[in-house]
């Protein structure tokens, strides 16, 4: 018998929707450990088994391209193509998808296939393309795991390009997706869609905060109306210049992408916004995961809202061509509004041939049009001066435009180890971070022979662990740059790093290169500063009275300056290191949130970043030798010292500065100890308390000990992809 009276309910109302606050919404200080565990393995449907390297290598690339090539032109009467042809929409959700990535911390970019969640997939600038994505869904569900979400989006791009007349410069695989969104990237701190408080100043764009590239929420680049919604093209060559820099692209390669990208496909806007229903994720279940529902005319074809413009860029958008600087460098423009009365330039007395026929109403033709990014290739004087480069050389605009459209859709895809498929061109590009194969092989004798000598070659213990830190820290797992391979810690621009104790590094490379002369079989210099990390930590672990082997693999590379692109490295430069206990200066956001956020940049979880902080302040690693959080009188000594004394209530803290703090013992008033707030987050954060209380433990030394170097060796290899297919 039902007795559930009308209108109860059996669970907590909101219990599993975003509206029920969180639990930090009562400590709101609170130190959220989240980032580190935003893809936790339970997300994962495929199970720990699975291999995407291995999928993708059973894949039939070329019955795929052919499936994707026939797609776009099979107009579905649910979403129909523009002049039959879906190319510029599968264009466009390739580069939306790319587009998101910013250099500063590698966030963003096509190597998740994030835009299938929540915030990418219902910003404004994705309007409609959740309908290309579900357009994509026959071909993703019938090559299955074989290819991944963000490499479809990635390749559905190239194949649009090349069956409408151009050639790419190739493909790589190798983007596994995600199964959830990435709730903890800042993508700014607006609270509104198209807010704008994201600069020092206003009227400087160079004042754009750090790490953010596009200029307002919920847009991938810059405003197509102008800065502010308000038509100027010079300001908004500023903009562009800005947010294509902050991407990795020169201004060659910006008027490349901007004119390649606009040669095909349209704008959209033949409507009032008003009449769009909510995002994706605003929208009711009925719509099954479609967002911007258009009650204007059929909603569709000839009636599409997107970016509230209206019109094509070229006189032939539905395939390659070249006039796209015909039209922009031949006429003059006149400022006009769209139907949905958005801002949008027009050529003044246009001739009937050049204009392009509308994409939907057959034989009639329209006029093509320009945002106010399109003018500022025409405005700005450097922008000019390349844009007539490329309409006086087609073939040398089409090699750019190949490059630039590559590096934008595979910037952070990694080094080229990591490219799958037979697509990949088989080139070496300089912001892939190249780095020389090795031929040797090292044997178990020979690498205890090569640890004897680096343990007495003159350098100190501490020495040898902060140089294998120090070279392999710069890693990012967000676009998978820097890292210990390489060894460009030797080049610059790291050698001078002040984060790098410039003085003491240059003593421990040239003891370790001379050290190399002497060897009979020459050992790059990336594996002796690791090899010499991992001998100085058994050491350590020995006088703690545990033996152990730090997992070592040789085969990494010493690349040279010609290999390094050192202006693309600045951003790798540490100004914080929580691991080290130093930073560069004070900042607003406090020390322990930079710890968490260069900890998910190495790929950490909270228990190893514990592990780890606990073990490099014992062994007496920060920089330039502080003895903050060094809570032991045994330095060196791989023990459990830093816990046992943080956990100890003989003792109380006080903040004597805004980041150094004494320890006090309770009974003499004396100072035993001095730490900073990376330190002492460790034991009052509740979470991060309780691993400090387990590693702390009488029973669990050599469980400390074990769990330190898996996390070292974790780091250590971190970009050893060879080690991982």
């Amino acid at each position: 018998m039902d007795t559930m009276k009308h209108g109860t309910c059996p669970v907590q109302h909101g219990a599993n929707t975003e509206t029920q606050h969180s639990v930090l919404h009562w400590w709101p200080q609170t130190l959220n450990l989240d980032i580190l565990h935003q893809h936790d393995t339970k997300t994962d449907p495929h199970g720990k088994e699975f291999s995407y390297a291995e999928a993708f290598k059973t894949l039939d690339l070329e019955a795929l391209k052919r499936d994707l090539t026939t797609l776009m032109t099979d107009s579905q009467d649910w979403w129909p193509a523009d002049w039959g042809h879906y190319g510029g929409l599968m264009i466009r959700m390739a580069w939306h998808s790319a587009g998101t990535y910013r250099t500063a911390d590698g966030r963003g970019g096509s190597n998740t296939g994030n835009q299938r969640f929540a915030p990418l997939n219902s910003w404004p600038d994705n309007v409609n393309l959740d309908k290309a994505r579900r357009l994509l869904w026959p071909v993703k569900k019938k090559y299955g795991n074989k290819i991944s979400w963000a490499d479809l989006f990635i390749l559905a791009g190239n194949v649009a390009y090349e069956s409408m007349g151009f050639k790419t410069f190739g493909f790589a695989g190798g983007r596994e997706d995600i199964w959830h969104p990435e709730k903890d990237v800042y993508w700014g701190g607006e609270t509104a869609w198209l807010g704008k408080s994201r600069y020092a100043h206003s009227s400087e764009t160079d004042s754009l905060e750090e790490p953010l590239a596009a200029v307002q929420m919920g847009l991938i680049y810059v405003n197509p109306e102008g800065v502010d919604g308000v038509s100027d093209p010079l300001k908004t060559a500023n903009d562009v210049r800005t947010t294509f820099r902050r991407m990795a692209m020169n201004d060659e390669e910006t008027v490349a992408l901007v004119a390649g990208g606009h040669t095909v496909g349209k704008a959209h806007g033949n409507g009032s916004a008003s009449t769009l229903g909510p995002e994706p994720e605003g929208a009711g279940v009925e719509t099954q995961g479609l967002g911007w529902m258009n009650s204007n005319g059929t909603g569709n074809a000839a009636d599409t809202v997107s970016s509230g413009l209206e019109g094509a860029w070229s006189s032939t958008p539905n395939k390659w061509n070249h006039t796209y600087f015909h039209l922009l460098l031949s006429y003059d423009w006149a400022l006009t509004k769209s139907p949905a009365g958005a801002s949008q330039w027009e050529p003044v007395n246009i001739k009937e041939e050049d204009k392009p026929f509308d994409a939907h109403v057959a034989g009639v033709r329209r006029n093509p049009i320009m945002t106010d990014a399109d003018m500022a290739m025409k405005m700005d004087p450097e922008y000019r001066k390349i844009s007539e480069k490329f309409y006086n050389d087609p073939t040398y605009f089409e090699e750019v435009f190949a490059r630039a459209w590559f590096k934008l859709t595979h910037r952070d895809l990694g080094p080229r180890s990591r490219y799958l498929g037979a697509d990949a061109p088989n080139v070496d590009l300089i912001w892939q971070d190249p780095i020389p194969s090795v031929s040797y092989t090292l044997t178990d004798a020979e690498i205890e022979e090569l640890k004897a000598r680096l343990l007495n070659c003159g350098l100190t213990q501490t020495e040898l662990i902060t140089t294998a830190w120090d070279s392999a820290r710069t890693f990012r797992c967000s676009d998978y740059r820097g890292g210990a391979n390489g060894a460009r810690i030797r080049l610059a621009p790291q050698k001078v790093w002040e984060g790098n104790e410039p003085e003491r590094l240059d003593r421990v490379l040239n003891t370790l290169s001379e050290l190399q002369q002497g060897l009979s079989k020459r050992v790059s210099i990336a594996d002796l500063i690791v090899l010499g990390g991992s001998a100085a930590i058994e050491q350590a672990a020995r006088k703690a009275g545990v033996q152990v082997t730090v997992p070592f693999a040789a085969g990494r590379g010493d690349a040279s300056q010609e290999m390094t692109d050192a202006e693309s490295f600045n951003v790798l430069e540490p100004i914080h290191d929580g691991y080290r206990n130093w930073l560069k200066k004070d900042y607003s956001v406090a020390p322990e949130e930079l710890l968490l956020d260069r900890t998910q940049l190495m790929g950490l979880t909270a228990h190893e970043m514990t592990a780890l902080i606990g073990g490099m302040r014992v062994l007496g690693t920060n920089h330039a030798g502080t003895n903050h959080g060094v809570f032991t009188d045994r330095v060196g000594v791989l023990s459990n010292d830093f816990f046992v004394n943080i956990t100890d209530m003989q003792y109380a803290w006080k903040r004597v500065a805004d980041n150094v703090f004494h320890l006090v013992d309770r009974t003499s008033g004396t100072t035993r100890w001095t730490a900073t707030r990376v330190d002492l987050v460790f034991g009052s954060n509740s979470v991060l308390r309780s691993y400090s209380e387990f590693y702390a433990q009488d029973d669990n030394k050599e469980a400390f000990v074990n769990n330190f170097v898996r996390a070292w060796v974790k780091v250590m290899n971190a970009d050893r992809y060879d080690l991982k297919r």
